[in-house]
């Protein structure tokens, strides 16, 4: 008798091995798996052969499935097969669409269960030693879209520049030039900026820099999604920005 359930499973930031023992157990239990682009393929490696393995992602040049059908997959394959695992990048509760296929379920009665995730808005900073909270330095922070549903920079954006709080924003490299924007014109162009591609695995790039001189450098390195722009002192406590700031004052002592 097939008992239909859908289990949304965070994948983790990039490396194959920080996702939890929960997340490979429910891979392992699988009859369906939805996978999205950002995961380790590696992953799937955990499946039952007979397992059947889906590309359910968004992968730049390729064509790829909406939201509404990848809702009707997950229907179909819970009722027809069993046991569907939507596998996420990430956490599946951070920009992951994760309530609309809760609700679609639900809809036709299927069971759900989740599967937290490590989310690469903690993961990625933590990856170049950045906190994102320190005492005496911030106390908090946001995460926030780059890019809302409309295509707009998010109006959160602008609150979080006026906040002393790290900011970390995911999907924005297509709106670093308005962010940057954003940050002068509330008066934080000497910010200390970082952002990080691919993070979590081994093709990690970074530039690291201020609001002011951030965008020629992503530019420079060649830098695009996905990637996730760290703003705050915090980026400060880098070891090649604390580097930088050293050799600046040892300098201007010698002077």
């Amino acid at each position: 008798m097939i008992h239909p359930k859908l289990t949304l499973v965070g994948a983790g930031p990039g490396a194959a091995d920080l996702i939890t023992l929960r997340g490979i157990k429910a891979i392992a239990e699988a009859d369906v798996i939805l996978y999205d682009a950002l995961i380790d393929d590696s992953l799937l490696s955990y499946a039952k052969p007979e397992a059947i393995k889906q590309f359910a992602g968004k992968k730049f040049g390729c064509t790829s499935l909406s939201q509404e059908e990848i809702n009707e997959l997950i229907v179909k394959y819970a009722l027809e097969k069993g046991h569907v695992v939507r596998l996420k990048g990430g956490d599946p509760f951070v920009f992951g669409r994760a309530t609309e296929e809760i609700d679609m379920a639900r809809a036709y009665g299927i069971e759900v269960e989740v599967v937290p995730g490590i989310s690469s808005s903690i993961a990625v900073p933590a990856s170049q030693m950045i906190p994102v909270t320190s005492r005496g330095i911030s106390e908090s922070f946001w995460v926030t879209t780059g890019t809302t549903k409309t295509g707009e920079v998010s109006k959160n954006i602008t609150l979080a520049a006026q906040s002393t709080a790290t900011v970390v924003i995911l999907m924005a490299m297509s709106k670093l030039t308005e962010i940057v924007q954003i940050f002068t014109e509330n008066g934080r162009g000497e910010t200390p900026m970082m952002i990080v591609q691919e993070g979590c695995t081994p093709n990690e790039k970074y530039v690291i820099g201020t609001v002011n001189d951030i965008a020629p450098k992503a530019q420079a390195a060649g830098l695009g999604n996905p990637a996730v722009i760290v703003i705050g002192e915090v980026v400060g406590l880098h070891v090649e920005y604390a580097g930088r700031i050293a050799n600046k004052y040892a300098k201007v002592k010698q002077k």
